[in-house]
């Protein structure tokens, strides 16, 4: 006998709460993606409730406070204010909700293995040299199990041991109703747009999201001790494009509702095809050019179009026009003689990170890769948290840090003469 939702009936698809895309990944880490370390990760309704909610509050060394950190099967936040003073908070199971994790554990309470991102990088060994400042146990998304399947974050995730630590060095506080509050060492930052995740979105403001879940303004830097001001108006839902910054990787979060109107892969291979289909041509060589097809999204191929980013023009490759007194990089349009860097263009194929469904007629600077005019438009507006005090425009899909007064190009095509 089924349940009446039917939860356990082997044909019905799960329900999918949404997914989380890492910035500076076009489709796929470097590697290729294996098991919990992937450049997205989908949040599904699990088979069985492992949410946890807050429940006793032990004060001081007390004998129940040490059972409840020894206590294996149960959650737990320690507060540590002094070596002598240290606040348990116990956390309760709570059947109607889902936890994920995320951070750069590879224990098994993370569900989402994220690594610092390299911008442009290639391979993993790019990154490997790097020292992280992603927290082990970053942050917790929390899911309600049923309609509207609400989604709510929260700094730090719980170790192997059920337990999240806040030492003497983290900022932590007690607040107006007795509970106690804190912030992790770099802190989860979160920018909810305006308008959503549509063509119309404007950036929001990034904020500070703490072990509880309120909203805090930015501290001076990323792990100063003193705490921004509580921003009582705003919550820690996530929504349709919110952006998560663990302070070494960033994620955009996309709603499963989201995600059904985003162009998919299918659709931004169809628009390769047409443009290729057109047969744009070098205005130079008169050889037609063609994007290279998704799956070599690194190899430059020979019919590969390059744009002068100055200008737009966009050509075949070739040799001529170098400016030998500017170090190589930067070369002379054929076309309208203006000077300036001269890359290949690239497809952006992460479909997750597009605000609209167009065409792919623009391209960021100075990375050449290309999407539609309002997604470039969208993405170079938005300051993304770099290190642990400064801001700057990147592109979604390589993270380099965008160049030029906008960010972006239009791409200016020769089509066949004949």
């Amino acid at each position: 006998m089924f349940s009446p939702d039917q939860e356990n009936h082997p044909s019905k698809a799960p329900v999918k709460y949404g997914e989380l895309i890492v910035l500076g990944y076009n489709g796929s880490l470097p590697n290729g993606d294996r098991g919990r370390r992937k450049s997205r990760f989908a949040l599904f309704k699990r088979p069985k409730a492992n949410g946890v909610k807050p429940s006793t509050v032990h004060i001081a060394c007390t004998p129940q406070a040490a059972k409840a950190i020894s206590n294996k099967d149960q959650h737990s936040i320690s507060y540590t204010l002094s070596r002598a003073q240290t606040v348990v908070v116990e956390y309760t199971h709570d059947s109607s909700t889902d936890m994920f994790q995320i951070g750069r554990s590879t224990e098994s309470p993370i569900d989402f293995v994220v690594t610092d991102t390299v911008p442009g990088s290639q391979s993993n060994s790019d990154t490997q040299s790097v020292q992280s400042t992603i927290s082990r146990f970053a942050c917790r998304i929390i899911c309600e199990r049923n309609p509207p399947f609400t989604a709510r974050i929260y700094a730090a995730g719980f170790d192997s041991s059920k337990n999240i630590f806040l030492g003497e060095k983290a900022a932590k506080w007690k607040t107006s109703d007795g509970q106690m509050d804190g912030l992790t060492t770099n802190g989860v930052l979160v920018m909810h747009p305006r308008n959503g995740f549509t063509e119309d979105s404007k950036p929001g403001i990034w904020r500070e999201i703490s072990v509880c879940g309120n909203v805090f303004s930015l501290r001076e830097t990323r792990s100063a001790q003193q705490r921004g001001k509580m921003v009582e108006i705003e919550t820690n839902q996530l929504q349709d494009g919110s952006l998560i910054d663990l302070c070494g990787a960033t994620l955009l979060w996309r709603t499963a509702e989201g995600l059904s109107h985003t162009p998919t892969v299918k659709h931004l291979e169809a628009l390769r095809q047409e443009i290729n289909a057109a047969r744009p041509q070098c205005p130079v060589g008169f050889n037609t050019l063609a994007f290279p097809s998704m799956k070599r999204k690194d190899v430059v191929d020979e019919k590969q179009p390059w744009v002068y980013l100055n200008c737009g023009h966009v050509h075949g490759y070739h040799n001529w026009g170098n400016k030998e007194e500017r170090d190589g990089k930067d070369r002379e349009c054929p076309m309208c003689r203006s000077i300036g860097p001269y890359v290949p263009l690239w497809l952006g194929c992460e479909a997750g990170f597009y605000v609209d469904a167009g065409p792919p007629t623009h391209a960021f600077s100075p990375c050449g890769h290309v999407c539609s005019e309002k997604t470039t438009a969208y993405w170079s507006q938005i300051p993304l948290p770099h290190g642990t005090h400064t801001f700057h425009a990147a592109c979604p899909f390589c993270a380099h840090q965008l160049a030029g007064e906008q960010g972006y190009i239009r791409l200016i095509f020769q089509g066949p003469l004949d």
